[in-house]
């Protein structure tokens, strides 16, 4: 697919850096010529430098021929002026960041007036990745299919945990819970096992079932946290005014601690039932003093990598139950995995998931049913939710029948809104709903996954 980008910061380029993997014909436009110096050194991609509203602009980088152009400068007015221009020159899908918070219940505004399909934000999604932390925190990522039918958790087996030596295969029996183990990861390789493996210390598992049946299996293992009931929050930027939104409607009390008045001030008119506190949440008195140790969770999401870690250590030291930390420089986690903190989050990097899913069903819009797509065992495995269509090959044949390919596991069937953990005489039937666990980029319609029938 012939793909436009307008903007290379971090969002653009952690975008082009995923879509040129998929093999996509990208151009991207940037203004600064330092940065697009860098791209066409680091990226098999076209640059144009130049502003993104310019027509002319959008004219040499070949939007009359784009079939998608994606809009993710810093500017929120930028992206959708570059999108209607597109739009007029003949690309026929437009997709724009929009950040401010003010656009948040404006999308189909903007969609019907503007003509933008797809609208992301990287803020709002990092928002709700962690709100989705904290609504389970035995996890460490959560991640939801059709509608919250179905979740992935991320669980990673501690020492002296029941898990250690446990066969796959003997999990259902054991404890009482419809829930499937996915994916593996051990020593950096991911693996997607049968019922054979066996875990070990240390394994990080992405288990598969319904808001229920995970619950239920968290707590016959006796690792189910009680529910956050109060966080702290370090930072009062977008994320924190999205998340602590969430937050409230899940009835959760938040306590932002920001070090700029002006904007402390701000925080007080966007999210007015939450306390602000002025302070510098580096000072450990700071922390100490407004309830660090009383609190259920603590969120770091400074714009400042190395302070959300530091402040993250502290956080876990003085046994802070649940602590989720953004970081935008991703190699920075590996510090935050050595102190037994799992939990973190990078907007661009989620961004950057989400429309290499959208991407992927455009491009197979004939065929294709795929609604979702999340990334685990960091990039190495990918979990595609697909509808299934009239015609699928997998329709009405049990799945002890059917050959999928190597690495391929059904992990879920939602029917009539309801989460089935597949067995070997499931049957799928049109209009179900499969979650299909695969190696990743191989995958892009449901057709693909079966080798042929048995």
């Amino acid at each position: 697919m012939k793909i436009i980008i307008a903007g290379a910061g971090k969002v653009g380029y952690s975008v082009a850096q995923m879509l040129e993997a998929e093999g996509h014909d990208l151009t991207v436009i940037e203004r600064d010529a330092e940065t697009v110096s860098r791209l066409s050194n680091e990226l098999d991609v076209v640059c144009v430098e130049g502003s993104a509203t310019n027509p002319e602009t959008l004219r040499e980088a070949g939007a009359a021929e784009a079939e998608l152009l994606i809009a993710a400068t810093e500017l929120d007015e930028v992206n959708m002026i570059c999108g209607i221009a597109a739009r007029k020159l003949g690309t026929p899908q437009i997709v724009a960041r929009i950040r401010d918070p003010e656009y948040l219940h404006q999308t189909e505004f903007l969609r019907d007036a503007l003509g933008i399909d797809f609208i992301v934000n990287p803020e709002y999604e990092c928002a709700r990745e962690i709100s989705r932390i904290l609504r389970f925190p035995s996890a460490v990522r959560v991640d939801t299919f059709s509608k919250g039918s179905a979740e992935i958790m991320e669980y990673r087996v501690g020492a002296g945990s029941r898990l250690d030596g446990a066969a796959l295969k003997t999990l259902p029996s054991t404890y009482g819970a419809k829930v499937l183990v996915g994916v593996v990861e051990r020593g950096g390789d991911a693996i997607i096992p049968n019922g054979d493996f066996v875990l070990k210390t240390g394994d990080l598992l992405s288990v598969t079932g319904s808001s229920g049946e995970l619950r239920r299996f968290f707590m016959a293992l006796g690792q189910y946290r009680r529910p956050v009931k109060n966080v702290m929050i370090l930072g009062g930027g977008r994320i924190a005014v999205y998340l602590t939104r969430l937050l409230h409607e899940s009835g959760i009390e938040a306590v932002i601690v920001e070090e700029n008045r002006a904007r402390c001030e701000a925080l007080c008119d966007l999210v007015p039932y939450a306390r602000i506190i002025h302070g510098d949440g580096t000072v450990r008195e700071v922390l100490t003093e407004e309830g660090l140790e009383r609190s259920d969770a603590f969120v770091a999401l400074t714009g400042d990598d190395e302070n959300n870690i530091i402040t993250s250590m502290y956080a876990k030291r003085v046994d802070v139950p649940k602590i989720v930390t953004k970081v935008n420089r991703e190699h920075l986690a590996d510090i935050l995995l050595s102190y037994g903190i799992d939990s973190y989050v990078t907007p661009k990097k989620l961004i950057a998931q989400q429309l290499t899913g959208y991407v992927r069903a455009l491009n197979n819009s004939r065929g294709s049913s795929m609604e979702t797509m999340h990334r685990l065992a960091d990039g190495k495995v990918e979990a595609l939710e697909f509808k299934v269509k009239d015609g699928a090959r997998i329709i009405g044949v049990p799945l002890k029948d059917l050959k999928l390919k190597p690495n391929v596991l059904i992990s879920a069937v939602i029917h009539d809104n309801k989460t089935l953990i597949p067995g070997g005489a499931t049957v799928v039937e049109s209009g179900d709903h499969a979650v299909v666990v695969a190696k990743a980029g191989l995958y892009r319609d449901l057709d693909e996954i079966v080798e042929g029938r048995a």
